[in-house]
Parts: structure tokens; C-alpha cells; sequence
């Protein structure tokens, strides 16, 4: 541990400002395929062990979109739609038909649409890296702020992923179609005998979320190498942000995703080696304090 260039950093205002702001792209990125798997689970009650290959999509759509028409919103828009669409397949062809079924048997699935899905990104990209760059309307100086300087596209995605979380808080906690959905998590059986399309909803909701994921991919794509198997490491850090903040709870995966921000960017200068522990200790402290995480509420099933 070297506790004490941590404690100089953060005397800096300068590598203050640049871990803070580091700590926030991590967290909001996080957010966002967080808050997808989070909404899957807690209305479907599906553990989308898939949802780190959709994240992954999300980043190849981007870079093809990009590719072909040079145009960064182009190449955004296509891979939260793309993403989502792809989705929506998945659960209507194979997803439904897990529905109730033991853990053991959604695991073995979902990672086996992972394995598909890395396969395919391979056959059609390579294994090579890749990289989309820096697009043109973000190739400007950077931004001071507080004696540090931040890339302009840095706040573009905290903003953009911000937006994007609060849309669909609304959407959820504030629209008649939110209150379906969240009743469909509690009773679905309820929801069908009152004549509502349960089926259509499912697969609007894990196309929902799969989007969100796929939104995550366009917006990392710049800054990010594109590699087979990229989106595991935010599979892996989506599940212990939802274990923390709660299962279906969009505000508790919101304060989890910037709190592993916060230990990722200042964990690479203070504690390097025990980052990863440290995420997974706090985990075990919620499961072992409240199981149901800081923000959920305990199961009625």
C-alpha cells in the first residue's frame, strides 16, 4: 500500500481534480451496465450473466458505425438501438425459456451466450485491438478545472451517462408504464389477468436494458481498446455494485458505481494491489449487514 502518495495526490488540486473526474467516467460507465442488469434482474429475476458480452456489442457497433459514416452520434445511437434489438432477440429465442429456473441452469446459459457472443465478435473483427479514436467534435483542448485539466469527451460521457440514469429513474418511479413494469416484478401473473401483453413487456424490458449496455459500449469505444472478451472485467464489477446498492434499485446502483469509481481511480495510486479486495470486502460487509443491499428492499418471493 503507499498510502502516503495517495494523501500527496489528493493535496494536489491538480491530481485531485484528475482522479475525481477519473473516478466518475469509471463510475458512470459502470452505472449504466449496472443499472441494465439491475432492472433485468429485478423484473425478470434473471441473473444476465450475458450482459458483459452486450457492453461489448455495444463498443464493436459503435466502432462499425463509426467506420462507415465518420459520425460519432451515428455511431452512438446505433449501439444503444443495436444493442437493444439484439436484446430483445436473445430474450424472446432463448432467455424466456429460463424463466424460473434454478440459478445454476441461467448461469450456464448466459455465460454460454458470452462464449457465442466473443466468438462472433472474433470470427467477424479478429482478435487484434482495436481503437475508433478520439472523434472529430471532441478533438479539442483540454478543459481546466480546479488546476487540473480534463478532455472535453470525459464530461461529455459523465453528462451524457448521467442523463441516461435519469431517464430511466423517471421512467420507472414517475410514468404509468414504470408502475407496469414494477408491478410486473412483484405479480406478474396479476399484470396478465388485467390484460396487459406480458410477454411484450419482458422483452421491452431486458431490450431496455441491454441498450443501456450497449450505450456503455458506444461511449466507451473512444477511449477504450476493443478486444474479444472486453466486457467481462464490467460483468464482474456491475454484479458487486448491484449486491451493494441492491437488486433492482436504479438509486442504489447509482451510489455503488461511483463508490467503486472512487476506489478503482484512487485505488490505482494508494493501493494498487488490493483494489479488487477492497471492492469485494465491501461487498461481503453488505451481504453480511444487509443482504438485501443499501437501497433494496427485502425479497416478497
Amino acid at each position: 500500500m503507499n498510502i502516503d502518495a495517495l494523501l500527496l495526490c489528493l493535496s494536489s488540486s491538480a491530481c485531485a481534480t484528475t482522479q475525481i473526474s477519473t473516478a466518475f467516467i469509471i463510475g458512470m460507465l459502470l452505472f449504466l451496465v449496472a443499472s441494465g442488469l439491475s432492472l433485468i434482474f429485478g423484473v425478470l429475476n434473471v441473473t444476465n450473466f450475458a450482459h458483459g458480452g452486450l457492453y461489448m456489442l455495444g463498443a464493436y457497433f459503435a466502432l462499425s458505425t463509426y467506420t462507415v459514416t465518420s459520425n460519432f452520434w451515428a455511431a452512438l445511437a446505433v449501439a444503444a438501438v443495436a444493442t437493444g434489438l439484439v436484446g430483445i432477440a436473445l430474450e424472446r429465442l432463448i432467455i424466456s425459456r429460463i424463466y424460473g429456473a434454478d440459478l445454476l441452469m441461467q448461469l450456464l446459459v448466459c455465460y454460454a451466450l458470452t462464449l457465442i457472443m466473443d466468438d462472433a465478435i472474433r470470427f467477424i473483427y479478429g482478435s487484434d485491438y482495436k481503437m475508433m479514436g478520439m472523434p472529430d467534435a471532441f478533438a479539442l483542448p483540454p478543459i481546466a478545472i480546479a488546476g487540473g485539466f480534463i478532455p472535453a469527451y470525459y464530461l461529455f460521457m459523465i453528462a451524457a451517462s448521467a442523463v441516461a440514469g435519469l431517464l430511466l429513474w423517471f421512467t420507472i418511479n414517475r410514468t404509468r408504464f414504470g408502475k407496469i413494469v414494477r408491478a410486473l416484478a412483484i405479480n406478474p401473473s396479476m399484470v396478465s389477468v388485467l390484460g396487459i401483453n406480458t410477454t411484450l413487456l419482458y422483452a421491452i424490458v431486458f431490450g431496455v436494458g441491454s441498450g443501456l449496455a450497449g450505450l456503455a459500449g458506444g461511449l466507451a469505444a473512444p477511449i477504450r481498446t476493443l478486444t474479444p472478451g472486453m466486457g467481462l472485467s464490467f460483468l464482474l464489477d456491475s454484479f458487486i455494485i448491484i449486491v451493494i446498492g441492491g437488486m433492482g434499485s436504479i438509486g442504489g446502483a447509482f451510489v455503488a458505481s461511483i463508490l467503486v469509481g472512487f476506489i478503482k481511480a484512487l485505488g490505482a495510486i494508494g493501493f494498487p494491489l488490493f483494489t479488487d479486495g477492497l471492492m469485494f470486502a465491501i461487498m461481503a460487509v453488505v451481504l453480511i449487514l444487509r443482504p438485501q443491499g443499501l437501497f433494496g428492499e427485502r425479497s416478497a418471493r
